[in-house]
């Protein structure tokens, strides 16, 4: 009696590379984000070597964000056209050699031409990132991996106090940028070699992985940061008529992407919310040393409160975005509004315990971020994959330049009339950002 062998087709289970692609987006991105921020933690040690005023110390800040703000847009341009495998290696070796010279200036000059040179390098990162996601992960995931992006923003700000209070302690201030410049050099070799512009074109993506990322996406549709269908289905229609939810038109032409008020609203709210972010970044370590009299460790403890916050914050903001409100996005835009002018309100009569006060400022960084991760995420509903960079570019330089604005305008204020009033300024920046935000549409997916 032969034996018989039946063909059983064997199941292939899909590769998971697209985790690994944000694991290295949060790696990136966190050294990025911690080259930006390690100026707010040396200012005050900066600012005993080079005498100037709380207005030059503001505008010093502004200058990078401002470079970073304008360089938005080309580099939107240069990711379509060449692709984010060119720019985006390139871009964090020119971060990090930026970064490194700072450490070497001897005037104030000096200091404000590599800041501007650091912004003009890191422009194109977030472009990147955003780009990444959206070729890289289904729409029901979109939410999620954006979150764990933008967590990276603030998990910079999360390890740069403490390290640098010890390197300061050790070595000085010059130090901090000297070791901060080392990492994103390594990993943009990492990226260059690993990650590929699709998940079609990468070695490590098996045709199981590839389809699961591809199964809801088409070339001539937005490429729809939207909804599971069973999320869909929930009983939001009181929701959906206070955000606005309907159905847009593709935006499939960077012309429709630039005459839409719904990318040029987002693009406003982000401003507002952003300036919040770079000034509690720029500002907070200058506050606890010379209001609340912390000392050096006290204040690089208290400094990282409100990024481990933002860290809990946009992670959970993109998975209630993605699993349980069905891919909409304003919600949590709008929440995050709210709650932080409550916050930037609680904070004028903020407690003096290092403790206490670390805890409102976690708190702070949660509200603060829980709708972050949705400015990135929205253009993703309405743009298709082609115009997506340009979409992004524009929302992403309207929350810059609120970010360059900030530090400046906080300069101003300290100067004439104390922190009282930056608080309240904050306050009333994120109340403008939840009344702009109700003037733009929440997009439906497209059937």
């Amino acid at each position: 009696m032969s034996n018989l062998k039946l063909d059983v087709p064997q199941v292939v289970k899909p590769t998971r590379f697209r985790w690994i692609v944000a694991g290295m987006i949060f790696l990136v991105y966190t050294i990025a984000a911690a080259d930006r921020a390690n100026l707010g933690v040396a200012l005050p040690f900066i600012r005993k070597e080079f005498e100037m005023s709380n207005t030059e110390a503001g505008a010093l800040i502004s200058l990078f964000l401002l470079a970073y703000a304008l360089a938005q847009l080309p580099s939107g341009f240069a990711s379509s056209r060449f692709g984010v495998r060119k720019i985006l290696p390139g871009a964090m070796i020119a971060t990090s050699l930026f970064t490194g010279l700072v450490g070497t200036v001897s005037s104030v000059i000096a200091l404000k031409i590599y800041r501007v040179g650091l912004g003009l390098a890191e422009g194109p990162l977030p472009i990147g990132m955003t780009s990444t996601i959206n070729n890289w992960f289904p729409a029901r995931e979109k939410g999620t991996a954006t979150g764990i992006f933008l967590s990276a923003v603030k998990f910079g700000p999360v390890i740069v106090p403490p390290l640098c209070a010890v390197i300061i302690a050790v070595w000085g201030w010059r130090e901090i940028f000297y070791f901060f410049a080392i990492p994103g050099i390594v990993l943009s070799i990492a990226w260059y070699f690993l990650i590929t512009n699709t998940p079609s074109e990468s070695r490590f993506v098996n045709k199981a992985e590839l389809e699961y990322i591809e199964h809801d996406e088409a070339v001539d549709k937005p490429s729809q940061a939207g909804a599971t269908a069973p999320a869909r289905r929930r009983d939001f229609r009181m929701l959906d008529r206070f955000i606005r939810a309907r159905r847009e038109e593709p935006l499939d032409t960077n012309r429709r992407v630039f005459r839409s008020w719904n990318i040029w609203g987002c693009a406003l709210g982000y401003c507002f919310q952003l300036g919040i972010s770079s000034v509690l970044l720029a500002w907070i370590p200058t506050y606890l040393v010379t209001v609340k009299n912390y000392s050096l460790m006290n204040m690089g403890l208290v400094s990282a409160a409100p990024w481990v916050g933002a860290v809990i914050g946009n992670i959970l903001g993109g998975f209630l975005s993605d699993r349980v409100l069905g891919g909409r996005r304003k919600p949590g835009m709008m929440l995050s509004a709210l709650a932080t002018a409550v916050m930037m309100y609680l904070l004028i009569n903020s407690p003096a315990d290092p403790l206490q006060y670390g805890m409102l400022l976690l708190l702070t960084g949660i509200l603060l971020s829980v709708g972050y991760s949705s400015y990135m995420v929205y253009p993703m509903g309405l743009a298709t994959k082609k115009t997506f960079p340009i979409s992004s570019a524009v929302v992403n330089m309207g929350g810059q330049l609120g970010g360059a604005a900030t530090p400046l305008i906080t300069g101003i204020l300290l100067d004439s009339l104390g922190w009282n009033y930056v608080f309240l300024f904050m306050a009333i920046s994120s109340l403008l950002s939840f009344v702009i935000l109700l003037t733009i549409s929440e997009p439906l997916e497209q059937q």
